[in-house]
């Protein structure tokens, strides 16, 4: 059901990341609600319907991330969307492969900075499980592999190739290649960073548009962002970073204030979203970057 209020705050974060009870829920064989986020077609299905004895268990900063993803998934299954919101993609689900594969690759205890990006893009994590994920990085750069299967409603133009996907999404090539020149190798990145999305869903129109959380009704934005709030207070404290770097003013005020109201004390920050839409990132994102990266004392983390 829906919470009935637009936006609890303190008190209910604080006990939503308590909580760890979600197991019941991530059975994918449980009947599906008219007008629920729809679970992915079985047969392309690559998230786990249980995981191996002793998994969750592991003191691994990727094993507890993936344990706070799962569960925010199966919270976002008993959200419902309305108009204008037609179709809706979880890649945490039919991209799980290799999703988790970028996770137990580069998620690592120690890292000190978490990039924060809002949520998949069509052309992106839509296609290949990872944030900001523009397939040429993610396959040749990042050596992610994996099987991507479907989701259970596919938009006609929006079809998931996964990693066989030939269209580049321009915010990813900015992100993964501005990284990829300062520091070379995936590993120089990761020593010290870690990058995640707010939201995990992508949402389209009837006419396969793209729909951002900040585009959607109310009632619907603030139910969504009610849980990926709280998930995100949950990861933090998992990886114990001392700072959050949003890329783009939304990620950066929903950590800001997410944070804030859970009593969790880092470091947020922001940098400039290297999306096409925005006409200061098209005149050259890639220096806006390394300034403010410079300012925030990160860039000596990452330099070769």
């Amino acid at each position: 059901m829906r919470p009935r209020s637009p936006f609890v705050a303190g008190k209910l974060h604080r006990r939503m990341i308590k909580q760890h009870d979600f197991s019941s829920r991530l059975d994918n064989g449980d009947a599906e609600q008219e007008g629920k986020l729809p679970t992915a077609d079985p047969s392309s299905l690559r998230i786990p319907t249980s995981m191996p004895d002793g998994f969750f268990q592991s003191a691994t900063a990727a094993a507890r991330f993936l344990r706070a993803e799962l569960e925010l998934s199966a919270r976002l299954r008993t959200l419902t969307f309305g108009d204008p919101i037609r179709y809706t993609y979880n890649p945490l689900e039919y991209a799980w492969d290799t999703h988790r594969c970028y996770v137990e690759t580069y998620c690592r205890s120690g890292q000190s900075v978490l990039f924060l990006g809002m949520n998949p893009g069509p052309f992106g994590m839509a296609q290949t499980g990872v944030p900001f994920g523009e397939v040429n990085a993610v396959r040749d750069w990042l050596k992610i592999t994996g099987e991507v299967g479907h989701p259970a409603n596919e938009h006609p133009k929006r079809r998931i190739s996964g990693l066989a996907c030939t269209q580049s999404e321009v915010s990813g090539a900015r992100f993964w290649g501005f990284f990829k020149e300062l520091c070379g190798e995936p590993d120089h990145f990761f020593r010290h960073c870690f990058v995640h999305n707010l939201c995990p869903l992508i949402f389209m129109r009837e006419s396969g548009k793209n729909l951002t959380p900040p585009e959607l009704p109310a009632a619907d934005r603030d139910a969504l962002l009610l849980h990926c709030d709280a998930a995100l207070c949950q990861v933090v404290s998992v990886l114990g970073v001392s700072m959050v770097i949003g890329v783009g003013k939304v990620a950066e005020q929903r950590a800001r204030r997410a944070l804030t109201e859970a009593g969790i004390s880092v470091r947020v920050e922001g940098i400039m979203h290297p999306s096409p839409r925005n006409p200061l990132a098209n005149k050259g994102w890639a220096a806006v970057a390394r300034t403010k990266l410079q300012e925030l004392g990160v860039l000596s983390l990452l330099t070769k």
